[in-house]
């Protein structure tokens, strides 16, 4: 016997960087009943799910398919599947995330190279292609949307870039894919990773992934089949990817026409990720990006209505989440508490030289709405009231509706 009781998670709007609250119907499909992985059921919704996703990234790439995993797995499997060890890989670094492809790739052998800017700034194509040219990379891996700083690098003339110079290309689009202009094959990009909890509108857990020809020649080179499905005339490279659960040779095998047994797919994740698929094509994508834009731009009025100042290049902020000063005197995490415990909403703070700093205000996925972001002002306000900052009465709600009404 036990008093444990049913799980029962508290009510929450969940305005923050994300995980954000997801889409009902995201939900809805992660409780449809399991199948096996071998199902023809299974095996249609997994290839449905790859031309979901196709159109999602704006791309032909046939390898185009899902990591299980967090955001992160998609990351590591990218990067420990495209570099050998001792390959260079060259990192723009303009926030935490900058870090941690660095750190993905240094645990992976490879030699790392970064170059940083301040926090809150990013970086020119210019500066990018200096850095390509003097470190000559075989892989130059990118964020595009970094939340601890809030800021969208522009990707539109890297690829070329690259291109010209040899080096494969790799994003991390985790933050931004969704709510941010994206487009795979234009923007000439090898591989790209993603999560659903952001702008997607799901839960963490699948990370969807696209690999160029390119790319996929690198991997096929590299591929090894385990011992203990290996059949006659099986690939063993040398240098094989010295991850087994992240060998995108074998994940690719897996989720192609030979369905080779690699692991057993996570069925309610690849349910959830269609449905988020699914929901982002049928509002359209430039649909939602611009829906992401306004809430974006409500927001962000909002949050300067109430006197607070805006982290970074404001012309280069992702539309999905704005950071703002913590008033001095105020107690950010008090002030972050307050706002779960009293309202239910979940803001957040930043890491790094930011933290305690800032606040981040996230409006994305099923949060990218009207009334969660006059929600989220008006608790803001009364919170800043109840800290004893002077705020003009429902200034920030006033400034995001006129917003939303077109009149700012």
């Amino acid at each position: 016997m036990t008093d444990t009781l049913p799980i029962d998670p508290p009510a929450r709007l969940l305005m923050g960087p994300g995980p954000i609250s997801a889409y009902p119907s995201v939900l809805r499909a992660m409780s449809a009943p399991l199948v096996g992985q071998y199902d023809p059921f299974m095996t249609h919704t997994m290839s449905e799910t790859q031309e979901l996703y196709r159109q999602v990234w704006a791309t032909e790439n046939e390898a185009t398919l899902l990591v299980d995993g967090t955001s992160r797995a998609g990351i590591e499997a990218a990067i420990v599947s495209l570099i050998r060890p001792g390959d260079r890989v060259l990192v723009p670094v303009f926030g935490r995330f900058g870090h941690l492809l660095a750190e993905i790739a240094e645990r992976a052998l490879a030699e790392v190279h970064t170059i940083e800017t301040e926090w809150g700034q990013v970086f020119t194509p210019a500066a990018i292609e200096e850095a390509v040219v003097r470190v000559k990379p075989t892989l130059f891996a990118l964020v595009q949307g970094d939340t601890s700083t809030t800021m969208l690098q522009p990707l539109e003339e890297i690829g070329a870039i690259c291109r010209a110079h040899g080096v494969l290309f790799y994003s991390d689009a985790t933050a931004s894919l969704g709510g941010n202009a994206f487009e795979a094959d234009a923007w000439e990009l090898d591989a790209a990773t993603a999560g659903l909890q952001k702008c997607l509108g799901g839960p963490s857990g699948s990370a969807p992934i696209t690999l160029s020809e390119r790319a996929v020649d690198v991997i096929r080179s590299r591929k090894r089949i385990e011992a203990g499905i290996r059949e006659a005339g099986d690939e063993d490279a040398p240098d094989f990817v010295r991850s087994n659960y992240f060998d995108l040779g074998m994940i690719l095998d897996y989720w192609g026409p030979r369905r080779l047994n690699h692991h057993t797919e996570a069925t309610s994740m690849l349910y959830g990720a269609r449905e988020c698929a699914r929901l982002l094509l049928i509002e359209g994508r430039d649909a939602v990006i611009a829906r992401h834009e306004l809430a974006g731009r409500a927001m962000l009025a909002g949050v300067e209505a109430l006197g607070l100042a805006v982290f970074g290049d404001v012309a280069h902020k992702m539309s999905n989440v704005v950071a703002v000063y913590i008033p001095e005197g105020v107690p950010g995490d008090a002030a972050r508490t307050a706002m779960l415990e009293d309202f239910g909403i979940e803001i957040g703070t930043s890491f790094g030289p930011l933290h305690g700093k800032v606040w981040r205000i996230g409006t994305m996925g099923y949060n990218a709405r009207k009334d969660t972001v006059l929600t989220t002002l008006a608790a803001l306000e009364a919170v800043l009231r109840r800290h004893g900052v002077a705020v003009p009465a429902g200034g920030g709600v006033e400034a995001a509706s006129d917003v939303f009404a077109g009149r700012a």
